[in-house]
Parts: C-alpha cells; sequence; structure tokens
C-alpha cells in the first residue's frame, strides 16, 4: 500500500506515507502507484488537485482532511478525522467511499460550485479580508454578505434573468433550474460576451479567456467516508 499525503506533511508508524505541497504535484511520476491521496486544505485545495489529476491515470481513493474555511465536499460527505483514517489503514480495514461527481468548465474542474454572479463578488471581497484576525477565520465571510447585502437584493433579480450569468451550486440538486441558477448540471453552453471573465469555481477565481463556456460532468472521485 502507497499514500501520498498533499498539502501537510502526515507520518505514521505503519503506513509508508510521501508528503508533498501541491504545487508538486504535477511533477510528480508516481501517481499512478498509490492507493490513496490525502489532501489537507478546503474545497479550493481539492479542486485544483483534482484539475491537475484529471489527464493522469490513477486509481487512488482519497482522503481528506478539512483544514479550510468552509470544506464544503468534507461535510457534504461527513468525512473522519484523518488519523481515524490512517489508524484503520494500518489495522487492514476495508475502508468505504463514496462517489462524488466532478464537472469541466472548459479546461478547468469544479466539484460543487461555479458561477459569475454573487458568489464571485462575495469569494473577492472575503478574500480581500484574508488577513490579520479574519485570515483564518470564517467572519471575513459573514462580513463580506454583510457588505455586500445592498447589492445583492438590488442586483440577483436582474443577474438570475441575464444570458450571460450563471450560479452553479450542485448540492441544492433539487432545483433544478431557476432562472440562470442552476442545482443540477447535465450539458450547458454560456457565452458571456467577453474574451476576459473571471469565475468562482469552489471558492477558488479563475481567470477564463474565452466567451464560451462548456459546462459538463466529467467524472467521479472515491470519497473515503465514515462507517
Amino acid at each position: 500500500m502507497r499514500i501520498l499525503s498533499i498539502g501537510q506533511r502526515l507520518q505514521h508508524a505503519a503506513l509508508p506515507i510521501t508528503s508533498i505541497e501541491a504545487s508538486e504535484l504535477a511533477g510528480h511520476e508516481d501517481i499512478p502507484l498509490y492507493d490513496y491521496i490525502i489532501i489537507s486544505g478546503g474545497d479550493g485545495t481539492i479542486r485544483r488537485v483534482i484539475n491537475t489529476l484529471q489527464h493522469i491515470p490513477h486509481s487512488a481513493a482519497f482522503i481528506l482532511n478539512p483544514t479550510g474555511s468552509f470544506n464544503v465536499v468534507a461535510k457534504l460527505h461527513r468525512v473522519p478525522k484523518v488519523e481515524k483514517v490512517l489508524k484503520r489503514l494500518a489495522e487492514g480495514e476495508t475502508l468505504r467511499t463514496q462517489k462524488h461527481r466532478y464537472y469541466t468548465l472548459n479546461q478547468e474542474v469544479f466539484l460543487f460550485s461555479a458561477g459569475n454572479m454573487g458568489d464571485l463578488q462575495h469569494i473577492f471581497l472575503a478574500e480581500t479580508l484574508r488577513f490579520g484576525l479574519l485570515k483564518g477565520n470564517m467572519l471575513k465571510y459573514l462580513l463580506a454578505v454583510l457588505f455586500l447585502l445592498p447589492l445583492h437584493l438590488v442586483m440577483t433579480p436582474f443577474m438570475l434573468l441575464s444570458a450571460n450569468r450563471f450560479f452553479i451550486f450542485t448540492p441544492a440538486s433539487f432545483i433544478k433550474k431557476f432562472g440562470s441558477f442552476y442545482g443540477e448540471v447535465k450539458e450547458l453552453r454560456i457565452d458571456l460576451g467577453n474574451s476576459y471573465n473571471f469565475v468562482e469555481l469552489d471558492g477558488d477565481i479563475v481567470t477564463i479567456e474565452e466567451p464560451l463556456l462548456h459546462i459538463k460532468p466529467a467524472g467521479d472521485i472515491d470519497i473515503v467516508i465514515a462507517y
């Protein structure tokens, strides 16, 4: 059994764990040899790792070590503590996994959220507030909501009716589509009308240098979950 840890140096006396930074992943040659890949970080870190791995053949299951602000993916799957997972692996237990669908937006990957509506402004302002006491504190997201509330109240109805605005949030799949809000993603194309655009993907702000977006389901990853 071989385990790769991304984003945090982890050790276990009974398990072989290789630790690297996320920036080293693209040049790491042994990806197909790992049985498990541990990702330490938030939703953006998970997205960037999957984005890098989407074209690299591998059969590893993912162990999430949520250390970010929201950790939506980890909450959706109710992942156990990484220490408990490693203990179970060392004892020879078979780990239970759950599939999580991921999507592509042109060349980029996202796991649950994408858009250029209020989510984009919210993430941008929250990241601006990421300093001092607010750096690792969820309060920055609450403050961003409060600061932007008047703008959201005025602009959201217009954005929901706009052909070149969109917001995807797959945990709300019970809402198939409402205006330019999508809770379920099949395949869609959106013409933004500009060749240089900012888009929010799982809490990351990504630059898309194309006017036409092609969004579609792209595959599944296996995430280790609790019993």
